[in-house]
Formats: structure tokens, sequence, C-alpha cells
């Protein structure tokens, strides 16, 4: 029915013919390398382009027809509007046109008095076009060279031409002589001629010292061009306005530092943490990419809002070898001071719903280095509505964390800075608190302290290293009730008596997606989670068998995982996304169990979307008739998951995605209370969770709020068949793509 509502062909007027596109044929006596490419190039020289189709469909198309009715219609007005597009017939075609851009695009890259020709394939209300080009052998490079050239960018270029790509035996390619001209460009940038334009360089092909389809090709600079450019530049002088204002450009105070003049900056932000940023120095050749560096340094702080380097010539210092160049750096800070306050609605599997509250306040220059502060708190209430009996039950939940971080390396040894080209390394502390009360069951009193670095090494890779984590748990005021759960229940007993965690937390990431324009887009995030191995060194036997570390009995472990993702970008918003996660922990020494705050989860937003977040496993095991089922999530320490979504743009910033996911926790050593069920074995594959389902995504301008709608069918808890069941679909909201 909707192929037959989209049909065009009726709407098409008497004596035209639907323009559908043109194919290209390349003839060619000799063998054409790079064909391909070469093809290509050739079919996006076509023109018209035919009017766009969507699974067989010419929507746009058809939306302008309904329109030429007398009365489309508020729907078929709108879609109009945002889809519809005026048809192109064969009369639109000019075929003669379209030979010349062919034959110019071939002798663009060498095959010269090419030929090419054209016709028409025509059906009852529709026609094709195929063009056929004759290439003969193409002109190919004989010899590269520079011509003579002025003193001293003639020593320059000459460097830069001997990494030239260009060689002997290449086609002839007018975009390769170009980019080899920008390729030269930026060489004499970095090398400090500021002045320097890629146009005043100019190729000259000579082909009379060759019988055969050969030339040299010599490089030079054109005519009449300007002094200035052809000298190099140096930095005189360096300006650093730390504390700039447009509307108040006043200069206070200057402080010589470090060879820079600093304005404006004792009271601000104190020259020496400062200094380390920028990576431009008096006496240095004028080079853009240390422009770039020096402004990525100073952004990464998180105290600026804007970096602007500006460059003054000093024209009565010009002299035939060489150019001065003054340098103002100009800072303009963020807010110093900021808040944040935050609504959160929450809702569980457990049937646990409630509000939350949060509050940060922020300081982003609080010792006039750079520094942050972040301190948050938090409220948040829940009861539980339903659970066979065990409704009523409330949960409080109050929380208090200050993170401060300094844009620079706090180490007992001095770290030299000039050894982080990229960015410096930043120092993050955090301290935080957190208060959890469930009615009738239990309070737990937790406090983590964490000291370590992040280093983003190049555009693509961040590492985080965290040698201090401490973490500390105390179960209290315990109900019967909830004793005899944790008696029934070895597991969930041990995971809760190791009440001290003390590690050291590695995270390496590599992001390819900041390449956003890549048809192929990678990320990885490896993470490391290794504790007690250095307190274990002080502990003490407590006479159970197990060793305390000030009176408290420590946890041992080791823990990994892997996130893969993988994205390929296809026509126009279209991208099909993968993710791969796996993950390990292994318990010994001090430790039979990972503790509880350390296990994996699965389900929710961000995982296997057609079960509720903490609700999937261990393994097959099937929680509805345990009566304490709402007082705990299901979690193991083994944990996989598979992702594939194919996202696809739909109107202005409304997105849609169709999706599928799998995935499932265990146990590597079985708990008794599960019967088994949650082991890891070689038949894991049955025992995926799996559910498919469709999203609606609201983009604005990369701000993403999501909605998910998934059923499952694969559910290791009920059985091993397959069964699709539309009515358990799952709702999910979520902020941000999930991979």
């Amino acid at each position: 029915m909707l192929l037959q509502s989209c049909a065009i062909d009726k709407y098409i007027s008497e004596g035209e013919k639907l323009y559908t596109g043109a194919t290209v044929e390349i003839k060619s006596d000799s063998v054409i390398q790079n064909v391909d490419q070469l093809k290509s190039v050739l079919e996006e020289a076509l023109r018209p382009k035919p009017n766009k189709k969507f699974l067989g469909m010419r929507l746009g198309l058809h939306y302008y027809y309904k329109m030429q009715q007398e009365n489309p219609g508020f729907i078929n007005r709108f879609l109009y509007k945002k889809l519809g597009e005026e048809p192109v017939y064969k009369s639109d075609v000019k075929p003669y046109e379209v030979e010349e851009i062919l034959v110019n695009r071939m002798e663009n890259r060498g095959f010269f008095y090419s030929d090419a020709t054209s016709e028409f394939d025509e059906k009852e209300k529709k026609a094709s076009a195929k063009y056929v080009v004759t290439a003969p052998s193409p002109y190919t490079i004989a010899q590269y060279q520079l011509d003579t050239l002025p003193q001293p960018i003639y020593s320059e270029i000459q460097k830069s031409v001997s990494q030239t790509k260009l060689s002997k035996g290449m086609r002839f390619d007018l975009s390769n002589m170009k980019m080899e001209r920008e390729r030269i460009d930026s060489d004499l940038k970095n090398n400090g001629y500021y002045n320097f334009n890629p146009s005043f360089l100019i190729f000259e092909a000579d082909t009379n010292q060759y019988d055969k389809k050969q030339f040299d090709l010599f490089l030079r600079l054109k005519d009449e061009v300007p002094k200035k450019s052809i000298v190099p530049y140096k930095i005189s002088k360096i300006n650093v306005y730390a504390n700039y204002d447009v509307q108040d450009s006043t200069e206070n105070d200057t402080v010589r530092f470090n060879q820079k003049n600093y304005i404006n900056s004792e009271d601000f932000f104190k020259p020496k943490y400062l200094d380390p940023f920028i990576t431009l120095e008096e006496g240095q050749y004028y080079s853009p990419e240390n422009s770039k560096n020096t402004a990525r340094r100073l952004s990464s702080i998180g105290a600026y809002k804007f970096v602007n380097i500006q460059y003054k010539e000093q024209d009565s210092l010009l002299s035939d070898s060489l150019g001065i160049l003054e340098a103002n750096i100009f800072l303009s800070p963020l807010n110093k001071r900021a808040i944040r306050a935050e609504l959160h609605a929450v809702s569980k599997s457990n049937n646990f719903a409630g509000p939350g509250l949060a509050f940060t306040l922020s300081n982003r220059n609080l010792f006039n280095g750079g520094e942050t502060i972040n301190t948050t708190a938090n409220v948040g209430y829940e009861v539980q509505a339903g659970g066979s009996g065990n409704s009523g039950k409330t949960s409080i939940d109050l929380g208090l964390k200050s993170e401060l971080i300094f844009p620079r390396v706090i180490f007992p040894l001095k770290i030299n800075n000039n050894f982080f080209e990229y960015a410096i390394p930043k120092t993050k502390t955090s301290v935080s608190i957190d208060y959890l009360s469930r009615t009738k069951l239990y309070a737990l009193l937790s406090g983590t302290a964490h000291f370590g670095y992040l280093w983003q090494a190049n555009r693509y890779v961040t590492h985080e290293i965290i040698p201090i984590s401490i973490n500390y748990t105390n179960l209290s005021n315990t109900t019967p009730e909830f004793d005899a759960i944790l008696e029934a229940n070895s597991f969930l007993k041990r995971s809760f008596e190791q009440q001290f965690i003390s590690g050291l937390n590695y995270s390496f990431t590599y992001n390819g997606m900041v390449d956003a324009t890549k048809t192929n887009q990678f990320f990885v995030n490896t993470t490391l989670d290794i504790a007690g191995n250095s307190v274990s060194i002080f502990g003490k036997d407590n006479g159970t068998g197990t060793k305390e570390f000030l009176g408290l009995e420590y946890a041992q472990y080791a823990k990994a995982d892997i996130d893969l993702r993988y994205h390929f970008n296809f026509g126009k918003e279209q991208v099909i996304a993968t993710r791969l996660f796996g993950g390990y922990g292994v318990p010994y020494g001090n430790s039979e169990v990972m503790p509880y705050v350390k296990q994996y989860f699965s389900g929710g937003p961000y995982s296997v979307r057609a079960f509720r977040i903490r609700s999937l496993g261990p393994g097959t095991y099937n929680d509805e008739n345990n009566p304490d089922s709402n007082y705990f999530d299901q979690t193991g320490n083994i944990r996989l998951e598979a992702n594939i979504e194919y996202r696809f743009p739909i109107i202005s910033f409304f997105k849609g995605a169709v999706f599928a996911d799998a995935g499932n926790i265990w146990n590597s050593k079985a708990n008794p209370s599960y019967d088994g069920k949650d082991k890891f074995t070689s038949n894991f594959i049955n025992e995926l969770g799996m559910g498919a389902g469709v999203g609606l995504r609201v983009d604005v301008q990369g701000f993403v709020i999501r909605f998910d709608f998934a059923a499952p069918f694969h559910d290791p808890a009920d059985s091993q068949n397959f069964n699709f069941d539309i009515n358990e679909t799952v709702f999910n909201f979520g902020i941000g793509y999930p991979f």
C-alpha cells in the first residue's frame, strides 16, 4: 500500500520522462591504475542529480506532486516543506555539457585528448543516460625538480621537496599538485614563513624532451611575489593577557617571567602556573603548530572561555632575510564561580521509584593556578510501589562529594612539563561520603577517596591512572529480617563483610569518534582495577582465615574489562553503530567473592535495553519466586554484551534507530543460593538475554534526548527458546547515545 501510494508515474507530464540517473563507462587500450577511484570522480561530476530514493520510493517527488493538487492537506504541505523536491526530467539534462566536464576531469588526471559520448535509455515514463569515456594512455612524470629561487626560501623549499610523494612514473594529476603546494606551504609556515601562500607556487610541465607521453615537472615561484612572503619571521616579544576583558582592556600591571610579559596576571592566574602551558618562546621562528599547541593547552585548563593568539608584524624591522613578529595571547576567563541544580526522577526494576535533587558548586580558579573544585550534595527519596507484599518500603540516599583538579602534575619529584607535548596531565583528587537507609532492612555508610592523574597523550588517546583508591563501607542498623537474608545467601554476606577496598585503577581510551567526517570510526576503552595488594603487606590474621588492616577486613581482587565500538557512516547522517563489551573480575587472597559494589550488572538504557536495569542474569537464574529479589540487584563477576544499531534522520532534529542487544552476567564460582544457574559455562551463548527495538532521538546540536522501546526475544531465565513478546516491551529514557 505504501509503495502504491508513492507511485509517481501517473503524475509525470505528457511528453516528459523522469530522469533516473546516469552511468559512466571507461574504455582504454592500456591498463588504468586506480580505475575505480577515477570512475568515482567522473560519476561525481554527472549533472543533474536525479531525485532521491528511499527504500525504492521517491518520497520528495511524491510530496511535490501532492502539493500541485487543489487541496493538498496539512500533512502533505508539512512533508513537502521538509522532504519535497522538484522533478528532474530528461529535458533538464545537457549531455554535451556533461561530456565536456568529463573530458576536463580526465585531462586534469593526465588523460589528455580523451573523448566522451552519451546516449539515453528510454522507457515509457523514465529515462537514464550512459556516458562512455575513451581514455588514451596518460602522461607520466619523468622527473620532478625545483627551479632556481632566491635564498633563504630556496633551501627551505628544497628540503620540503626532498620529502615529496610525487615520483617518477606517476600519472599527471592536478589534485596531487595542489596537495603538493599545500604540503610545501605547511612546511614553510612551520619554519617561520608567516606571509607565504600556496598560490605563490606554480608548476610547469615540459614534454619537449621525450617522444613518449612523459614530462618534466618544474616548481617555481610566480612573478612579483611580495618580498615579505619569502622571508621567515621570528617572535621578538610575547604578551600574555591572563585576565582579558573585551569591555575593559586596561593594563594594570606587567610581570616579566620566563621571557614573557604577563599582563593583569599576578592577582588572577600566577605566571609560574600559566607559563608551562605556553609553548611559544621569544626568538623562536613563527609556527602555526606551536600556536595551535599553545591554544589547545591553554583551553584544557578549564578556566578560560576564549583563547585568542594574534600576531603583529613589526614592518620597520623587516630585512631581506628576516621579519619580526609580536605575539599577543588574549585569555578571556569563564565566570569563576558557578552553581548547577539537577532534578532526577528514578525508576528501578525492584519497583523503587522517587525523586532526586543535586546541587553542584564550582570554583574554576581556586588558588589562582587554574585549580577547579566541584562540590556536589545530593538527596534522593524512593518508595517501593509494589512487589508481592514488599510495598511501602522506603529508601533515603544522601551524598556529599568534593573533587579538586589541578591542571598540573602533583608529585614528590619535579616533572619536566616539556615531556608532555600535546597536553599537561591533570592531578585529580576526590573525597565523597554516602549514606543509604532502607527502612526495616539496613543502613549503609560508605566513603571513598581517590588520588590520580588524567593525561591526554594526543588527539585520540587518553590515560587515567589512580594509584591511590580507597573505599570504606559500614553496614549498620540491620534488622533480623535482613540478617536472615544474609545467612541464606553466603555470597551476598561475604560481599558485604569486606568493608575496606584499597587499590589501583588504570584506564586507556582511544577515541576515533572525534573524526566526525570519517566513514569508519573506532573507540576502545580498557580498564584495570587491582585492590588489596599493597595493604596485604601490613595485614594481620584475625583468626578466621582472613586478614585485617587497621581492624578492617580488606578485599583482594583483579578486575579488567574492555569496551570496543565501531561506527560505519554512510549516506546522510546514517550510521551503523556496534559495540562489544567484556569484563572479568577475579577475587583472590583475602577474598572469596568480589565486593558487592565492584560486581557487574546488565540491563538498562545503556546495556541490553529489552531488560530493566540490573534485572538480567546471572546466567539462567530466575528471581520471580524469590521473596528477597527486591532487596538487591542481580550481579556477577563476568559480563558480556554486544549491541548493533542503525541510526537514520527523520525530520529536522528528530532521529530514528532500529537496534538489537544481547548480553548477560555470570559468576565464575557458583552461588549456592542460585542452584548453580549463575555459573559461566561453555554454553554461555545460549544464555544471552536478547532483545530488539526502535528508538526516537531528539538531537539538538549534539545534545541528545533518547527514547528507546525494546522487547525481549530470548530471556535466559524463562527458557532456551526464542520468543518475541511485544507485551514485555520496556521503555528506556536516556541522555546521549548509548554507544
